[in-house]
C-alpha cells in the first residue's frame, strides 16, 4: 500500500502542465508533516521542538528580535504552505481548485503559479506594514504570526473575476452566481474583519485580492509581473531537466518547412499569432462569456492550456 501510494504522488509530481495539483500537494504535504510531528512530539514530550520546527516556517509580524522576519525570510513564501486545522486547508484547497482550474485554463500553468506566489508575497507584506504601522493594530495585537494559503487563494479568485468576471458558478442554495460577486463579497468581508480578531489574516486577504485585481491588469497591458519568477522556475528546473510547469525541458526549437515552396515560419512568430488568437478569444469571453464560443474557439484554449 505504501509503494502504491508513493507511485500515485511520483505519477501526480510528474504530470505534464500538472501546477495546480502540485500546489494543492504541496499544502497537503506540509499539513499532513505538521499534524504528525506535532502529534509524536507531543505525546514524547517534546512539544517545544515541534513549536520551534513550526515556528520557523509560519510568517511573525515583528522585523527585529528573536525569531523576527530578519531572522527568517525565507518565511515570507513558506506561511503559505502552512496548515495546521483541518478545515483552514479544506476550504482553501477547494476554493483554490475552483478557481485555479479557470486561470490555468486559460492563462495557462505558469501563470497560475505567478499568481499563487506573488499573492502570497503581497499578502505577506500587507500583514507586516499592517501590524507594524497601524498604531490601533499593533496596540490591539502586539507580536504576531501568520499562516497559510488565503493570500494566494484570493490572489487567484480575484484574478480569475478580473479576467472573467461574468464567468458563472453554481452555489449551493443561490444557483447561478457569477464569480465577480464572489470575490466581491470575499473582499468585502475581509475589509470588515480588519476590526475584529483576526485583523492579521484578513490583511493577508487583501493583499493577495490586491495582487490578483493588479496582475490580471498588467497581464492584459502587456506586463507579466510574474516574469522574475519565471525566470527563477526555470533556472531551478534547469537543474532538474523539467520546465517551469513541470514537464520535460523543451527540446530546440525547429524550424517549420511548407513542402510545396520550400518556406520557413520562425517558431517565435508562430507563436505571437496563436497568442493573438487566444487574446482575441479571452476578449470575447470577457464580453458575452465562455458559452459564447464556438467549438472550434474552446479547442484552440483548451490546447493552448497544455502547453
Amino acid at each position: 500500500m505504501a509503494t502504491s501510494l508513493t507511485d500515485d504522488l511520483r505519477r501526480a509530481m510528474r504530470a505534464n502542465g500538472n501546477a495546480l495539483h502540485r500546489l494543492i500537494l504541496y499544502n497537503v504535504a506540509v499539513f499532513v508533516v505538521l499534524v504528525v510531528l506535532r502529534v509524536v512530539l507531543t505525546l514524547s514530550g517534546a512539544g517545544e521542538v515541534y513549536t520551534m520546527i513550526h515556528g520557523w516556517v509560519i510568517l511573525p509580524s515583528w522585523l527585529v528580535g528573536a525569531g523576527s522576519l530578519i531572522t527568517r525570510p525565507w518565511a515570507l513564501l513558506t506561511y503559505a504552505f502552512v496548515h495546521e486545522e483541518f478545515f483552514h486547508i479544506l476550504f482553501n484547497m477547494l476554493n483554490l481548485y475552483w478557481f485555479g482550474m479557470l486561470i490555468r485554463e486559460y492563462l495557462g500553468a505558469r501563470r497560475l503559479v505567478n499568481l499563487y506566489l506573488l499573492g502570497s508575497l503581497m499578502g505577506a507584506v500587507l500583514f507586516v506594514l499592517a501590524l507594524n504601522f497601524i498604531p490601533e493594530l499593533t496596540r490591539r495585537f502586539g507580536p504576531v504570526a501568520v499562516q497559510g494559503a488565503s493570500g494566494g487563494v484570493l490572489a487567484v479568485i480575484v484574478g480569475a473575476a478580473t479576467l472573467l468576471p461574468d464567468y458563472t458558478f453554481m452555489l449551493i442554495l443561490l444557483g447561478p452566481v457569477r464569480i465577480k460577486w464572489i470575490a466581491a463579497v470575499l473582499v468585502l468581508l475581509s475589509v470588515s474583519g480588519l476590526t475584529g480578531g483576526n485583523a492579521g489574516g484578513q490583511a493577508v486577504h487583501l493583499g493577495g485580492a490586491l495582487m490578483g485585481f493588479l496582475y490580471i491588469k498588467q497581464l492584459r497591458a502587456g506586463r507579466d509581473l510574474g516574469a522574475p519568477i519565471q525566470a527563477v522556475g526555470r533556472w531551478i528546473n534547469r537543474l532538474f531537466g523539467a520546465d517551469a510547469d513541470g514537464s520535460a525541458a523543451p527540446r530546440p526549437a525547429m524550424r517549420v518547412t511548407s513542402r510545396g515552396n520550400g518556406n520557413t515560419t520562425p517558431p517565435k512568430a508562430a507563436n505571437t499569432a496563436d497568442q493573438a488568437i487566444i487574446d482575441q478569444i479571452l476578449d470575447k469571453i470577457n464580453r458575452s462569456g465562455y458559452d459564447s464560443l464556438t467549438k472550434e474557439e474552446k479547442q484552440q484554449l483548451f490546447r493552448a492550456s497544455q502547453k
